[in-house]
């Protein structure tokens, strides 16, 4: 009942949002909302030949907001938004095509009870065409498949759509990406830091950006303390839990200079240190893990970002993904190492750009002067 309703307001959100529009749009958000996919015409891209081009205002219509939220776990990114950011299209393209999934068991039956509630809307007079209009469109279409399709002429005429369909969860990073993109622009190679507590996104973050930029990724987490190393002393030190001094020999200095990194990563299970691994410095490297802010290591960063999630999404992903054994771990032991540390060394506002893991829509993305605790 409760995703039922969420349907009728998304529907006629969309009936406020485009009044010009007409069933097969409906059709349209609906596929788009249960398995992504949904672009721009053709000749729209044609005409984008450089990343100057693309920042013509005559291409786009003007929507706002430019990222507009679908009804499940997909949004449109309006073009315009390439407008207001240095993102590159490129990027935008590689994520749309990363959002697509092929149609499956549970999309199918998420389809179905959307075209339900669009037929129930269409019943009681809430939508801007009739029942039978409604009705006889959602007949033609499943008679076809239900195959992805276009707007309808009306919707192109008014409001000259340009857009891509991502995965919510990656148009969260858009603010990210757009930075990435810069600095790419203007550099031969960057170092980002993605810094943030545990279950906060980051390695999750990491290897999208692997699959975007094809990049070098460098985790924290190889550098936990040896046992040997893990005195009272160093544990009551803020963001003393890591072996800060190796890392920054091993892996920050060399990659500042350009230099092939050779780097031993340490072993959790076996608490020991394994043999070195060669790493060849890409465009992008990036730095991933908690711990990474260190003011030792900071200068070395062109970006860096905080990745924040809330106490009870935290303890929700914890709890999905580990035994109670290594909960606790977290819980009693890591966590407020975590949080001592960001703290104590002001983490957070120290970087670059914050996101909100519990936050889904880049127009909502604090920045460090506005951002609030930590924890």
């Amino acid at each position: 009942m409760a995703v039922m309703h969420h349907t009728s307001e998304f529907l006629l959100g969309q009936c406020a949002r485009y009044p010009e529009l007409r069933p097969l749009d409906l059709l349209n958000s609906l596929r788009q909302s249960a398995f992504g996919c949904g672009s721009f015409p053709a000749d729209e891209a044609e005409r984008l030949q450089s990343p100057r081009e693309k920042a013509s205002v005559s291409l786009f219509a003007p929507i706002s907001p430019a990222i507009e939220p679908l009804d499940g776990d997909y949004c449109r990114v309006h073009l315009q938004y390439l407008q207001t950011s240095t993102l590159s299209i490129k990027t935008l393209f590689y994520l749309s095509a990363l959002s697509a999934r092929e149609p499956s068991d549970d999309g199918w039956d998420t389809l179905a009870d959307s075209l339900a509630c669009l037929l129930a809307l269409a019943e009681e007079g809430k939508l801007p065409f009739s029942p039978g209009e409604t009705e006889e469109a959602v007949k033609c279409w499943r008679a076809a498949g239900y195959p992805a399709c276009r707007h309808s002429e009306e919707f192109y005429r008014a409001y000259a759509p340009a857009y891509c369909v991502v995965r919510r969860e990656y148009a969260r990073l858009l603010p990210l990406l757009a930075k990435i993109d810069r600095l790419l622009a203007e550099k031969p190679r960057i170092i980002v830091a993605l810094e943030g507590g545990s279950a906060a996104g980051k390695s999750t973050a990491a290897a999208l950006l692997e699959k975007i930029y094809d990049c070098s990724v460098f985790h924290m987490d190889d550098f936990f303390l040896r046992p040997e190393q893990r005195t009272k002393a160093r544990l009551t030190e803020p963001g003393g839990n890591v072996d800060w001094e190796r890392f920054q020999e091993e892996v920050l200095s060399p990659l500042t200079r350009g230099e092939t990194v050779r780097y031993r990563r340490y072993n959790c299970h076996t608490q020991t240190v394994e043999a070195p691994k060669t790493i060849v410095p890409r465009a992008l490297n990036i730095v991933e893990g908690v711990y990474s802010m260190r003011p030792e290591l900071a200068p070395a960063y062109d970006l860096s970002v905080f990745l924040s999630v809330s106490p009870k999404l935290q303890h929700i992903r914890i709890e999905k993904r580990n035994d109670p054994d290594m909960q606790a771990m977290f819980f009693v032991l890591w966590i407020p190492l975590e949080n001592s540390y960001f703290d104590a060394l002001d983490v957070r506002s120290r970087c670059d750009l914050i996101l909100e893991s519990d936050v889904d829509c880049p127009g909502r993305i604090k920045s460090p002067a506005s951002a609030g605790p930590a924890h």
